[in-house]
């Protein structure tokens, strides 16, 4: 039996899958999904500060806008990427009455909201804009969101939330 010897060309074909491998990453970074970690406990207790949270850029707004789903924008303040939940879209009307958010005049359940902290909020009744969301932290006692800065472009929406960790 022969010797077997390294090929000239086999220092290549390595070099060229590290560099393919490492585009696939950045492509997938990029385009498709990306992990960001949670700054600010707006989210809790759903989503808690210094958790990890995977978010789809493959689909653009609207799909993954939809009323109940957290999304990543960009806040119209100073750019920074947000996490909230959507709790309403264009065409409804919103509102705060003594803690409790109504969509279209209708109470929404939300269980993730401590109501003992934020009764005694209002917000008056808004229409959410062609193109818009209007979006809510979950601890709405310590959020700035919608209520501060108006709804967001659909546009400033980086993506849809996939995954909390």
């Amino acid at each position: 039996m022969g010797r077997r010897t390294l090929s000239t060309s086999t220092p290549v074909r390595i070099t060229a899958a590290v560099l393919l491998g490492a585009v696939a990453v950045v492509g997938l970074r990029l385009w498709v999904m990306e992990p960001l970690t949670v700054s600010s406990d707006s989210m809790e207790p759903t989503v808690m500060q210094g958790s990890t949270v995977l978010v789809s850029r493959w689909q653009p707004p609207p799909v993954g806008a939809d009323p109940g789903q957290l999304v990543v924008f960009r806040s119209p303040e100073d750019g920074h990427s947000m996490l909230k939940r959507v709790v309403a879209v264009a065409g409804q009307t919103v509102a705060v009455q003594d803690g409790v958010l109504y969509v279209d005049g209708v109470a929404v359940r939300e269980p993730y909201v401590d109501h003992g902290h934020v009764d005694g909020t209002f917000f008056g009744r808004l229409r959410v804009p062609a193109d818009h969301v209007f979006v809510l932290g979950d601890n709405r006692e310590f959020s700035t969101d919608s209520r501060d800065f108006g709804p967001v472009p659909l546009e400033a929406v980086i993506g849809a939330v996939l995954w909390t960790g």
